[in-house]
């Protein structure tokens, strides 16, 4: 790349428990001080917290920064996500791991990928996230922001638990109650978190540009209990109903978790702002579908590549 008087401050979120994503680190750290580009590292780590959620993160005071590298799988992107997107700072989420639904940059693509991103020729997904708020006798007691789900379960020992669901769409003040579930579990999630537990809940896979909001119950007791999608702007309200009596956890992304209590609302819509993903494209999502759930014996990443930018026809 040509050189550049502009200098451009990135965030490296690094996987500790990956030692190719230190290790890569390292390597990035190098060729981006070559082009003159700062860089910072913020390490990802399971259960690093007594909830068993990632660190909490304080870089403000060092803003503002200009992109984020994720190095890792789908679950460091999750991460990522929920400490860049709010402060409008795309992401280059480079694939370490196996599944790769949302991480799709190859460890060989991430030079080229930052190429394109500082020259403006980049594709970047803007993905709906959602903002998470628990209210308990009408004070705000836990908030949050997910990109893939939050996920309402019994804490401990398996066994039903009783939600509401509330919809403002049939009440022109308040809420109407919707549904009521005894199931293991609720799922709300977002058109890219349709392809994680949602789906092998047997949710249905939305586009990644499609704007929803899956309401998904696991397992429920009653079978005519079915997964529905919600416009993101009118957004979804759930209650823990006042008779549950075993206890209740609210989890987002599968790393983030919060105790709630018989009576608890909480809410879920469209947060104001997109996690920016760059280099992940539409064509990388359905390759995803296609590759890691098998349906072509040959992976479109060779299609793609043996016939050019045209692609193909099956």
């Amino acid at each position: 790349m040509a050189e550049t008087n502009f200098r451009v401050r990135t965030l490296l979120f690094v996987n500790k428990s990956k030692p190719e994503a230190s290790e890569l680190a390292g390597e990035m750290k190098e060729e981006l001080g070559r082009r003159r580009i700062a860089s910072r590292f913020w390490f990802f780590e399971r259960g690093a917290r007594e909830d068993g959620g990632p660190p909490k993160i304080d870089f403000d005071n060092e803003g503002p920064w200009d992109l984020a590298f994720s190095l890792g799988g789908d679950g460091t992107v999750l991460y990522t996500a929920r400490a860049a997107a709010p402060r409008g700072i795309p992401i280059i989420p480079i694939n370490l791991g196996t599944l790769g639904f949302i991480a799709d940059v190859r460890r060989v693509e991430w030079m080229e990928v930052l190429d394109k991103w500082m020259s403006g020729a980049a594709v970047v997904s803007r993905r709906l996230m959602l903002e998470v708020r628990v209210e308990r006798r009408g004070r705000e007691v836990w908030k949050s922001c997910c990109l893939n789900d939050a996920v309402i379960s019994a804490s401990g020992i398996a066994r039903l638990i009783r939600l509401t669901l509330l919809s403002p769409a049939l009440s022109s003040s308040g809420f109407t109650r919707l549904a009521r579930y005894r199931s293991d579990g609720l799922i709300v999630a977002t058109p890219t978190g349709s392809t994680a537990y949602s789906m092998a809940a047997g949710g249905p896979i939305l586009d990644p540009e499609i704007e929803g909001i899956i309401v998904n119950p696991i397992c429920p007791f009653t079978l005519s209990n079915r997964p529905i999608i919600f416009p993101p702007g009118e957004g979804v309200t759930i209650e823990v109903e006042k008779e549950q009596r075993s206890g209740v956890l609210l989890t987002v992304d599968g790393q983030e978790t919060g105790a709630l209590e018989p009576e608890d609302r909480i809410f879920m819509r469209a947060a104001p702002f997109k996690a920016l993903l760059v280099g992940s494209d539409r064509k990388a999502f359905y390759g995803a579908l296609r590759n890691k759930l098998s349906w072509s014996a040959v992976p479109l990443r060779a299609d793609f590549e043996a016939a050019g930018e045209e692609g193909v026809h099956a």
